[in-house]
């Protein structure tokens, strides 16, 4: 396993991932990382904020000749999305990343790799300490708790940034420019339910599994129509209900809001004379799953094993269950005006009990402000139908396209005069921070791109070597090329 990333190109923005990767750095536990930042800045002798909302901002002057540019603020976000494989022991609050390349590749031992949006940041700090790039006003800001509610972008505020354009760090296909985005909205349910003392005889207690699905971005994968672990699970649980008495004890499926769930387990009870029956209706599941997403997923493992009798089991399953698969989950609508691309979404990312409690966490997205509030209102209605006590919060505009923009015409130059073609200009349907800055700074001129990064947010992330140096080449050319004022 090769560790050693000093043989890559370009040399500095692979020092300053290695770095990264060395420096614990998931959600809100950022500390650490902007520490770096910030240690970074003073040693480059450039002026530097940290703000209330925990993001660091620094700026670099003009270099000679180029003060006459149009001012440029390189952005990307402090933290990661901390995944694992579930036989990975790891803690991603004081265990470093193990990057490491693997052929063509750099990709992580049984975690996220934290490329996104690692190698933007590794990208912004280069730029920063290159001592022969030529560029106008040069910014950068580096945003707080993206992953998790984009934190860093809400708590901005206006008056920070001098810059006239801003470039936009994390985007996750070389290549391609992003000129808009979906916004979303968080659709949060809690149900409390009667805990009933579980049978004492003639029953056996089964834990259900769904696994292996192979999760991903629940914006940027939502499109690939991948198997949603938790939908799985409750086919089965609605199963196994309607022909038998059936206890449900337990769940827990899915993990972060902007992940599509990947495991899904949960625990029942029933008759003794029926666990033959139970497992039979297990393993039809299985087939079906495995046919139905055919050519999408490959490794879809369902399970059901004898588990330790609970003490305790919900007095309201039966709503709970009807009330999960009511719950409009994958791709909503396809965008009329831009072929590919989804408009609006949902991710039924989390469905766990705890204490007497059952939590169901989705996330909506959609370029369309009245579509995304249509769709969390739908998804209120049903779990509201189930018995949840349902809050829509978190909700951020997405960002509108403006084929007019001064930096896009710059930037498809520069990539024709770099590559002898042009690249590829898009929308993508996931919620990046331009929108949310630019409702603070109106008129900011914003393009979105990035170096390949296949699988974020999962374990199986990995970056394209090849791609970070034509990513890192692009983005000096356009700070060399920017705008005039």
């Amino acid at each position: 396993m090769n560790k050693d990333f000093s043989a890559l190109s370009p040399a500095l923005v692979w020092k300053h991932f290695a770095a990264i990767c060395n420096i614990p750095h998931p959600s809100h536990h950022e500390e650490k990382i902007r520490q770096y930042v910030v240690d970074f800045a003073k040693e480059q002798g450039l002026e530097y904020t940290v703000d209330e909302a925990n993001n660091v901002y620094v700026r670099k002057p003009a270099t000679a000749g180029m003060e006459n540019r149009k001012g440029i603020v390189i952005q990307a976000h402090l933290d990661m999305v901390p995944q694992k494989n579930n036989d990975k022991v790891f803690d991603f609050e004081n265990d470093p990343i193990e990057a490491y390349i693997d052929g063509e590749w750099v990709t992580a031992n049984g975690t996220t790799l934290g490329a996104d949006n690692g190698i933007g940041l590794a990208a912004a700090m280069a730029a920063m300490e290159d001592a022969e790039l030529v560029h106008g006003p040069l910014e950068c800001l580096f945003t707080a708790t993206e992953e998790t509610g984009m934190d860093g972008a809400f708590g901005l505020k206006g008056g920070l940034l001098q810059g006239e354009i801003l470039l936009n760090l994390d985007s996750e296909t070389e290549g391609e420019l992003y000129v808009g985005c979906a916004g979303g909205v968080d659709v949060n349910g809690e149900m409390p339910y009667e805990p009933v003392a579980a049978p004492a005889e003639g029953y056996k207690a089964l834990e259900l599994s769904v696994k292996g699905c192979k999760g991903g971005h629940s914006g940027i994968q939502i499109v690939c129509q991948r198997a949603n672990a938790n939908k799985l699970l409750f086919r089965m649980l609605l199963a196994i209900e309607e022909q038998m008495d059936m206890k449900l004890a337990s769940v827990d499926g899915g993990g972060l809001r902007n992940a599509i769930p990947r495991e899904a387990v949960a625990v029942i009870m029933v008759k003794e004379a029926d666990v033959e029956q139970a497992k039979s209706i297990v393993a039809e599941y299985e087939q079906k799953f495995v046919a139905e997403f055919a050519g999408v997923e490959d490794s879809i493992a369902v399970a059901v094993a004898e588990a330790a009798a609970p003490e305790i089991v919900m007095g309201a399953a039966k709503n709970l269950i009807r009330a999960i698969l009511a719950c409009f989950d994958g791709v909503y609508t396809m965008s009329m005006s831009m072929e590919g691309l989804v408009q609006t979404s949902n991710n039924l990312a989390r469905v766990v009990s705890d204490n007497n409690v059952v939590k169901v966490q989705c996330l909506a997205r959609s370029s369309i402000r009245s579509e995304k509030e249509a769709l969390g209102s739908s998804i209120k209605a049903a779990l509201e139908l189930g018995g949840f006590a349902v809050e829509l919060s978190g909700a951020y505009d997405g960002w509108a396209p403006n084929m007019q923009s001064p930096i896009l015409k710059a930037m498809l130059e520069s990539y024709e005069a770099l590559y002898g073609k042009k690249p590829a200009v898009t929308a993508i349907h996931a919620g990046l921070e331009c929108g949310i800055i630019g409702s603070n700074y109106p008129g900011l001129d914003m393009i979105s791109f990035g170096p390949t990064i296949c699988y974020p947010h999962s374990p199986d992330e990995k970056v394209e070597i090849a791609s970070v140096e034509k990513f890192y080449d692009f983005l000096l050319h356009t700070l060399k090329n920017a705008p005039k004022k």
